[in-house]
């Protein structure tokens, strides 16, 4: 059976850049190159936005075919989680994608995800995920970031590892690669569809066992791709408290049966 991948981009406030998705085809014309069996699809998320995102998108879908990108436009606005969640349940490969629009993870990386995916192996239940990881860069960002940002930072990963995932030391980098199962697992019982929808993401991987890979890949700081430091970290850091009372209390459960068609 052909292999395939899939990449999801849901695009927010900013356009979306031609070269991204320019990168992301090149990257994978230069894999099929070297395996005759492997097909793609690239799935762009536009989340309700007002810019040209859909409009860039679509004259891709136009000079490469449905087949190779297609579009998925949100009339209104659900989320980064919500966006990548919708892009997931229309994905149709074996193994799935999820990156960020802005570029600031380089589409080559690629290689080194499916590296550490394939050391998981044997796969139980054919599910494992690698993330993309920032860890190794913290020395350097903590270097140009003001304290205050700093502080927030600790405070936020202390939180996700107090109250939700453990053994992750960056659960936001929005460059992860998963098996269909461990996609279809993990994203059919996601409730959280704003920006801690990784921490629920990881937290319900590790709650039905599924192997993580922690993989280190080249990132750039792009400009405009930022959240407001304060305000976003307490509303992460309130939605990272929800997750965590909603399982305990039992008001959001978990089934071994929920999966994705």
């Amino acid at each position: 059976m052909p292999k395939a991948r899939r990449k999801l981009y849901p695009a927010y406030g900013t356009h979306l850049p031609s070269n991204f998705l320019w990168s992301c085809l090149h990257t994978m014309k230069s894999i099929g190159k070297h395996d005759p069996t492997f097909t793609y699809e690239v799935i762009v998320v536009d989340d309700g936005s007002k810019d040209q995102t859909s409009k860039v998108a679509f004259k891709y879908c136009q000079r490469y075919g449905s087949d190779k990108v297609r579009v998925i436009t949100l009339v209104k606005n659900r989320g980064k989680g919500g966006a990548i969640r919708m892009g997931i349940f229309c994905s149709r490969g074996e193994k799935i994608l999820m990156a960020d629009a802005d570029g600031a993870t380089k589409f080559p990386d690629i290689e080194k995800l499916e590296k550490g995916l394939s050391d998981l192996q044997p796969w139980p239940d054919q599910m494992a995920i690698a993330c993309g990881s920032r860890a190794h860069l913290e020395k350097e960002s903590i270097a140009q970031r003001s304290y205050f940002r700093t502080l927030l930072m600790y405070g936020f990963h202390f939180l996700v590892w107090f109250l939700c995932v453990k053994g992750i030391r960056d659960t936001q980098c929005g460059f992860k690669l998963f098996t269909r199962e461990a996609a279809s697992r993990t994203f059919s019982s996601l409730h959280i569809e704003r920006w801690a929808f990784d921490v629920e993401l990881l937290y319900i991987a590790q709650f039905f066992k599924i192997p993580i890979a922690e993989i280190a890949v080249n990132w750039t700081e792009i400009e405009g791709s930022k959240l407001v430091p304060f305000w976003s970290w307490l509303q992460m850091g309130k939605d990272l408290l929800f997750i965590r009372l909603r399982y305990l209390t039992g008001a959001w459960r978990l089934e071994h049966t929920q999966k994705m068609n």
